[in-house]
């Protein structure tokens, strides 16, 4: 017994050994990879501020180059945000006559540096006669390089003026000269093709473009046709309405594509929609565009929102518009980031250093980058990749002998510069002043079904941005999907989320 004790023990005390061994070899490796980590985000930071110091200089080169170029194709000078036309401090009066007047601008007040972000006031593009106030991010015209940004001082830092002089620029351009029509013809770094500029002819000028997938007709002449519910999709930040119809369109079950009418707009500026030159791309006017080409156009009393990213914003800015007609709400990597305190007073400089963080790894951050805080280097990029796109397109299914669908590539570079940029900085930027209280209305006031997806791998959006959601309004459902990042949260497992979402609209009607 004593011998079967003792060898009892010592088979004990050699396992505890190769346990403590096993052990110590996954501490170091552990320890090996992070080290490994932190040179790796040490070299990061390094090459990232020798490559966006870089920037910091070309950009300005380029300013001057494209105003050069634009000058001598177009024979206009057009105005950029680093452009300094107007004086500091607002923009005076333009000429004479009352309030609406065509002659007269308005600045408002100069703002405390608590403030969320100015105001400016620009001529409305739903009445040659109006006048608006309408927000605009100071991130279009309040970018510090990288170097006197790694040196600020801790804190709150709110820009300086009240109004971008490039706005001011903007609208004494648009009151000083005779009135014309709207301009229809592309700038010249923009792409002219029939599927960018359809929008032109007609009277799809004034309508976005809305993909509609309705129930088929019933089998029977006589027959009833079914009560149809209406989705409505809207896509994200450089996207357009086949992020959905390429996707999960075609993956819904017969019975959901009887029932739904499901509707998948192009925003204003991409895909198929208009692309105005003279628009600011504010929350104010993606709304009324959405508004006066799906609620209005198609009649739609209640409907279900289905968003992705930047898609969200318009979203949840529908629902609290329209609170009793939103049956549910599903966002997809909503970008919600909790402003800290110390942070309040420049809160949209805040949001666009966490969407944008100056970093060349990963390569979507590397490219949110330098779309956020380089407006001419962001120019060049469309120039080189939109306005070519076809040539892309055509590069792509040679590479790959057409194995692969290039639906993506008609999504992510069927846009303008103009629209990217401003679209960029007044929706996703200014969403630093808006989210919130959009948030606590959805929690407060709607009783509207909410469900959140994000993908545990997306390196643009955290998952963290869905958590702080959920975390506002408590009744959301909150899936998070593993090995998924911010495109293939969709892509790549469309029928799983097809599935999902008809659940979703499923347990909305039975609420009602």
């Amino acid at each position: 017994m004593h011998l079967a004790t003792c060898v009892w023990q010592e088979k004990r005390a050699a396992a505890a050994g190769m346990g403590a061994a096993a052990g110590e070899w996954a501490f170091s490796r552990a320890s090996l990879w992070a080290l490994v980590a932190a040179a790796g985000g040490a070299l990061n930071c390094a090459v990232s501020f020798l490559v966006f110091s870089f920037l910091d200089v070309l950009d300005p080169v380029l300013c001057v180059v494209y105003k050069v170029v634009d000058y001598a194709v177009e024979a206009e000078w057009k105005p950029c945000y680093c452009s300094a036309a107007a004086r500091e401090g607002g923009v005076g009066a333009a000429g004479g006559g009352g309030a609406g007047s065509a002659g007269t601008l308005f600045a408002p007040p100069r703002v405390s540096a608590a403030a969320a972000g100015p105001k400016v006031v620009r001529l409305s593009s739903s009445s040659a006669n109006k006048m608006q106030v309408e927000d605009v991010s100071d991130t279009l015209y309040v970018r510090a390089s990288l170097l006197s940004d790694a040196t600020r001082k801790p804190g709150p830092s709110a820009p300086a003026l009240t109004v971008s002089p490039a706005i001011a620029e903007l609208i004494r351009g648009k009151l000083d000269r005779a009135p014309r029509p709207p301009r229809q013809a592309p700038c010249w770094s923009d792409c002219d093709c029939k599927q960018c500029h359809s929008w032109s002819t007609g009277a799809r000028a004034s309508h976005l473009y809305v993909h509609v997938q309705s129930p088929p007709p019933p089998p029977l002449p006589l027959a009833e046709p079914s009560a149809t519910e209406a989705v409505v999709f809207i896509h994200g930040f450089i996207s357009s309405s086949v992020f959905w119809t390429e996707t999960v369109f075609p993956a819904f079950s017969p019975g959901a594509r009887s029932k739904y009418r499901m509707f998948a707009v192009d925003l204003l500026g991409f895909g198929r929609s208009p692309k105005p030159a003279e628009s600011l791309y504010t929350l104010r006017e993606h709304l009324e565009m959405i508004e006066r080409s799906v609620l209005q156009r198609y009649h739609l009393k209640t409907f279900h929102v289905v968003a992705h990213s930047l898609g969200s914003v318009l979203a949840l800015a529908l629902a609290v518009k329209y609170p009793d007609a939103v049956k549910s709400l599903t966002l997809l990597a909503p970008p919600y980031f909790p402003v800290p305190e110390e942070e309040a007073g420049a809160a949209t400089q805040y949001v666009m250093r966490r969407v944008a963080p100056r970093r060349v790894w990963p390569p979507i951050a590397f490219g949110a980058s330098m779309a956020c805080w380089y407006e001419h280097v962001s120019r060049t990029i469309c120039l080189t990749i939109c306005r070519h796109h076809r040539v892309w397109d055509r590069l792509f299914r040679i590479v790959t002998r057409n194995r692969m669908r290039t639906f993506l590539i008609e999504a992510f570079m069927c846009h303008t510069h103009n629209a990217a940029w401003h679209t960029l900085h007044n929706i996703m930027c200014l969403s630093a002043s808006k989210m919130g209280a959009y948030l606590d209305v959805v929690s407060n006031n709607l009783s509207c079904k909410v469900a959140l997806f994000h993908g545990r791998d997306d390196e643009l959006l955290p998952v963290d941005c869905t958590l702080a959601v959920g975390a506002r309004v408590p009744r959301a459902s909150v899936t998070v999907y593993d090995n998924k990042d911010h495109i293939t949260i969709v892509v790549g497992q469309e029928e799983l989320f097809a599935a999902q979402l008809e659940a979703i609209w499923t347990a909305a009607d039975h609420q009602d």
